[in-house]
């Protein structure tokens, strides 16, 4: 059984029987979670609602804690001491790049480059595969310039093919209704190129009608989106 809260935004907590997935927490009150289970923090990278140095006030030694960054999330003297963050916790802290991959007790990650900052983040845990996009996403912005409106397309094509027929259990995917209809095209790609059995909305800034939007447009996702409406709302599958 897997269980899932969403803290708001982009903002999510995966809790299994033997470990917890929390991605891009900045928002949202975070609920109890297991002691016995260790805590896996991911942060894609460095924009403000994506990332909140207080993740790491996590590791105060009640539990296994690890702390897994969008590698533009430097951890360099200057950010340790600005985020007081102790040698013993920025040990505990990985860095990493698209392509790139890391083993860890009960889970395995592999990162993918994002058309923004930072990384996207596939996880496999107790067998399933769960997928947090950060902020890869099609982005097309009107009265951007055309040029970089199609290199946009290009790369997010390009950063998205490692997920080409793969099977996602829970795939939690950008669905920002500022870009207006474009703002379906990012999730709209993602579940038609992987088989996806769940997809949880997020990076709606509130405005979570915006999913009833995209279901109109595109009915066939209907049976496995998932229906996010407020913070702190939970879901088991």
């Amino acid at each position: 059984m897997t269980r899932v809260t969403f803290l708001d935004h982009s903002g999510f907590l995966v809790e299994s029987d033997s470990a917890a997935l929390l991605f891009d927490w900045w928002k949202g009150e975070l609920p109890a979670v297991k002691p016995e289970v260790p805590l896996y923090v991911f942060a894609s990278h460095i924009h403000p609602d994506h990332f909140d140095p207080h993740i790491f006030s996590l590791d105060d030694g009640s539990r296994e804690v690890r702390f897994i960054l969008g590698h533009d999330i430097k951890l360099n003297p200057r950010n340790l001491a600005r985020w007081g963050l102790s040698p013993a916790t920025a040990e505990k802290c990985q860095s990493l790049r698209g392509g790139e991959f890391l083993e860890l007790p009960h889970a395995k990650v592999e990162a993918l480059s994002s058309t923004d900052e930072g990384e996207a983040f596939l996880v496999t845990l107790d067998g399933r595969t769960i997928f947090h996009a950060g902020d890869l996403n099609w982005w097309h912005w009107e009265g951007e310039d055309l040029a970089w409106n199609r290199n946009m397309e290009v790369n997010f094509k390009r950063y998205a093919e490692p997920l080409q027929g793969r099977n996602i259990d829970l795939a939690m995917l950008p669905l920002d209704p500022r870009l207006g209809e474009a703002g379906f095209w990012g999730p709209a790609y993602f579940l038609e190129i992987a088989d996806v059995r769940r997809f949880l909305p997020m990076h709606q800034w509130g405005k979570f009608d915006f999913t009833r939007k995209l279901l109109e447009k595109h009915p066939a996702f209907t049976s496995c989106t998932v229906q996010v409406e407020e913070a702190g709302q939970t879901f088991t599958f």
